[in-house]
């Protein structure tokens, strides 16, 4: 019986095909216990960390950071032969030795911990510092939580010095000369890269088409206004128009399915639920969680989970399966004070809904008279090979008849 495995490259969700490597917890010859964390990858969806399936000995790493693998191939390799008891047992480090494990690991640190650094505002310099609890000096996300509910108030010059980038301190800028001057070059990280893969698949493979529509959102608003501390009472949530709009989404697509579809070679898969994808910004790019079986939930489950998914995302605690199987996407880039956005499909998905800023315009009213209006711009962008422009018309239509009269609150 061999005393090796293999550890593969899992799937990480509907559509994932591939991961690009973020960063390795364990070295050659480390050992490593069942379900243990060994490395971290990166998706355009999520990072997940691979734990790993055996207790053993790491005796092979085979994938490099910032190496992209494709699902099923091999990232290392794992002897399980049984260690001695002077090898499992682990051992007391010296004072000493347990500064120079935590200096020596301060370069190496996981995206997680150095975003979770970050939002607590603890400087590089203070690494040191804080007790590493993690397999073999390892600072842990725990480490950084506990340390930074511990320490005093910050002294006034470390509030004011400024927290260097994430991105800075994880993978360095290459400053070069040019003709015009100086430049800086900057690699993308593993996210960034898959997000623009992702993009380019999409753009190139599905014929690009946008509608965009105007939106009178002044009753909506007025009831969002009157509505919102009540409505927070009771559910615990905040009314808003993203909630409305993924309400209105959910009860259109009932009556155009196509939308709320994908491509399979030659076939259409109409989905007969709707799990609405909700685009969050975070600091390396776009998260899109999603709120699964949207179709059947009230506006305050619906608000509930936006709100909740959010919070998620920004404090990069997302799971794989709060990002799988979304089948549309909305976009509410109206909060940066945008007017109209034509964003791209998220592959395999066949369309995206995007919403612009609310601004005040003067409006001529059914009646003749004229008055102060609260409109927003909504554009739908559709793979053309799916659906055609009368019937995106026709759903586009049937959303902003929703988000100007669907007014109550469930």
């Amino acid at each position: 019986m061999s005393d090796e495995i293999k550890i593969t490259l899992p799937k990480l969700g509907e559509s994932i095909v591939s991961a690009t490597v973020v960063q390795w917890f364990k070295k050659v010859g480390d050992p490593v216990a069942l379900d243990e964390p060994l490395l971290e990858v990166s998706t355009d969806k999520v990072n997940s960390e691979i734990p790993s399936p055996a207790a053993g000995v790491l005796k092979q790493i085979l994938a490099q950071p910032d190496q992209e693998l494709q699902v099923g191939e091999v990232l290392a390799i794992l002897s399980t032969q049984k260690m001695s008891a002077q090898t499992a047992a682990p051992t007391q480090a010296s004072p000493t030795a347990s500064v120079a494990s935590h200096s020596e690991n301060s370069d190496f640190l996981s995206p997680s911990v150095m975003r979770l650094l970050k939002e607590k505002g603890i400087d590089l310099s203070e690494i040191d510092r804080i007790p590493h609890t993690g397999e073999g000096g390892r600072l842990t996300k725990k480490d950084v939580e506990n340390y930074a509910a511990t320490s005093s108030s910050p002294c006034p010059m470390k509030a004011a010095k400024k927290a260097t980038p994430v991105h800075e301190v994880s993978r360095a800028a290459q400053v070069a000369q040019v003709d015009g001057g100086e430049v800086e070059k900057l690699k993308m990280s593993p996210m960034r890269k898959a997000i623009a893969d992702n993009m380019v698949r999409s753009f190139y493979e599905a014929p690009h088409a946008t509608l965009i529509t105007e939106v009178d959102v002044t009753a909506l608003l007025k009831t969002i206004q009157e509505q919102k501390q009540t409505f927070a009472q009771r559910t615990g949530a905040k009314l808003t128009l993203t909630g409305f709009a993924a309400r209105a989404m959910a009860k259109a697509l009932k009556s155009f399915p196509l939308i709320n579809s994908s491509l399979e070679g030659d076939t259409i898969v109409m989905k007969r639920f709707v799990n609405l994808g909700i685009a969050v910004s975070v600091d390396q790019g776009v998260m899109v969680p999603v709120i699964r079986n949207c179709q059947q939930l009230t506006l305050a489950q619906i608000s509930k989970q936006i709100s909740e998914l959010a919070e998620k995302t920004r404090a990069h605690r997302l799971a794989p399966e709060d990002v799988k199987e979304g089948s549309i996407t909305l976009t509410n880039f109206g909060m940066t004070g945008t007017m109209i956005g034509v964003p791209i499909i998220r592959y395999p998905e066949v369309a995206i809904i995007g919403l612009g800023a609310v601004t005040k315009k003067v409006a001529a009213m059914p009646d003749d008279s004229i008055a102060i209006r609260s409109v927003m711009m909504i554009s739908l962008t559709f793979d053309h090979r799916v659906l055609d422009g009368i019937y995106g018309c026709g759903f586009i239509n049937e959303l902003k008849k929703r988000l100007e009269e669907d007014l109550f609150i469930d």
